[in-house]
């Protein structure tokens, strides 16, 4: 069983479906990840999951070989780094279309990658006679193999062949012995700086650990005697050479720290805007359910009118993450890190809490009496008990009727005020909420005989 997250990458010329399988193997409508910078707008990340085994999905763009470089048409780093770190290779073609020029040249630049490669035919619904996709055998890529991204014809046979030696996913052990770290973020915002402070300043670590490439970099370290593992997405390099690498962002590895992590540590750059990729990114952590704190570095170059301007700037951009603690640090010269370690400390114990029935329950009374559900038609939203349903993120299951038609902002107060109770800070609590079913439904009571005629009598004085 291989041991990283693999990393399917979709490549293609444009148009031939890459958008639609990207979507359908994420379970999204849209890029959980975009515009990052040194991205194109259409180069899309997201987490797929088929059979209980996860996966990345990378959809490169549309590759144009008639430039100079055929692949100068992806040519951002990114779409170089994607084929660099890909587990496997899925070229669509267009079966609507028919074998392309550029279908032949994409594959020629294929095969120098090396990488296991499947080539697709898409848009072939209703295309079941053989010999259908025949005329791409000419691509020389061995057996094209029939889907249909749209409808999902073909689709799961593709997975279950392309993920049979990828371990089922199973949750990340919660222990003292071992609690796992990722640090993330845009390139130069201090990433590796803060790593080298809080593994130690005299600590040498040469760049070529154990790991393969697609792997993030784990260190085992400690601060204040107790034991941490670190998942180093910049690359842990020779302090020497620190000032000398240009850090270079790739959106794969932060996908994979952040599957591995149990607190992840997003960092911005106060000297920046906190902008709209910060968001984004701190969204995919929450989205994958792991405990987050957000540090704020290279808070000791600001002046004090500059420093509430960024204030105002991350309340503005994260506002439905005022879960996550904020913290304003300098990691060259270690200020604010104690406070730093310590919220991160608290956020895994916030994915470990247990939170027993009975007391869930008082919890959710005191807050209905306090602040009732609204009346949907007349009829009162009644909500009767809660219990625990899942821990890394904590889940909480609340049984009651009609709780599919409680409004957004009550279901936000209900979990303000069990993350409250609980202390959680850091931790994406999630609740959810089900309606019991009621035994009489679409069932008839049966009328006695003096019913049926009492019910006849009234009909007949009507007519």
């Amino acid at each position: 069983m291989s041991t990283g997250l693999p990393v399917i990458v979709l490549v293609g010329r444009p148009n031939v479906g890459k958008s639609t399988l990207f979507n359908r193997l994420t379970g999204t409508r849209d890029a959980l990840v975009a515009d990052f910078a040194g991205l194109t707008r259409d180069r899309q990340y997201g987490y797929g999951s088929f059979e209980n085994r996860r996966f990345v999905v990378v959809d490169t763009g549309g590759l144009m070989p008639e430039s100079a470089d055929p692949l100068a048409g992806l040519a951002q780093d990114q779409a170089r780094l994607a084929l660099e770190e890909a587990s496997h290779i899925l070229f669509l073609t267009d079966l609507q279309s028919g074998r392309h020029a550029s279908d032949a040249e994409i594959a020629r630049l294929l095969r120098r990658t090396g990488k296991p490669l499947t080539l697709l035919v898409n848009k072939a619904e209703g295309h079941n006679k053989p010999g259908a996709a025949s005329e791409f055998y000419e691509l020389g890529l061995g057996e094209p193999l029939p889907v249909s991204a749209q409808h999902g014809d073909g689709i799961a046979a593709l997975l279950r062949g392309l993920l049979a030696d990828v371990a089922p996913e199973e949750d990340l052990p919660l222990s003292d012995d071992e609690v796992r770290v990722a640090i993330v973020g845009r390139p130069n915002v201090g990433k590796s700086t803060l790593v080298n402070r809080l593994i130690g300043e005299e600590r040498v670590l040469a760049a070529d650990l154990p790991g393969t490439t697609r792997d993030a970099i784990r260190v085992p370290f400690e601060y204040e005697g107790k034991p941490f593992v670190l998942i180093d997405t910049a690359g842990v390099r020779r302090r020497s050479r620190i000032e000398e690498v240009i850090e270079k962002f790739s959106v794969i590895k932060t996908l994979q720290a952040v599957e591995q992590a149990h607190v992840v540590i997003v960092v911005v750059d106060a000297q920046h805007d906190v902008g709209e990729q910060d968001a984004r990114l701190m969204g995919l952590v929450a989205e994958r359910g792991r405990a987050m704190v957000l540090a704020v570095n290279k808070w000791d170059h600001l002046k004090y009118d500059e420093r509430d301007q960024v204030r105002y700037q991350v309340g503005l951009k994260m506002p439905y993450l005022d879960y996550v603690p904020v913290h304003y640090i300098s990691a060259r010269h270690g200020s604010g890190l104690g406070e730093l370690m310590i919220d991160v400390q608290q956020a895994f114990k916030g994915a470990t809490v247990e939170m027993p029935t009975p007391e869930l329950t008082r919890i959710l009374e005191r807050s209905v009496e306090a602040h009732n559900p609204p009346a949907v038609l007349g009829r009162r939203i009644k909500l009767r008990y809660a219990h625990q349903s899942g821990s890394n993120p904590p889940k909480v299951l609340i049984h009651g009727n009609q709780t599919e038609k409680l409004p957004v902002a009550y279901r936000r107060y209900l979990v303000n005020e069990f993350r409250a109770a609980f202390k959680l800070k850091g931790v994406p609590l999630q609740v959810e909420f089900k309606t019991g079913d009621n035994p009489f439904k679409d069932k008839k009571n049966k009328l006695t005989p003096r019913q049926i005629k009492s019910r006849k009598r009234m009909i007949d004085r009507w007519h």
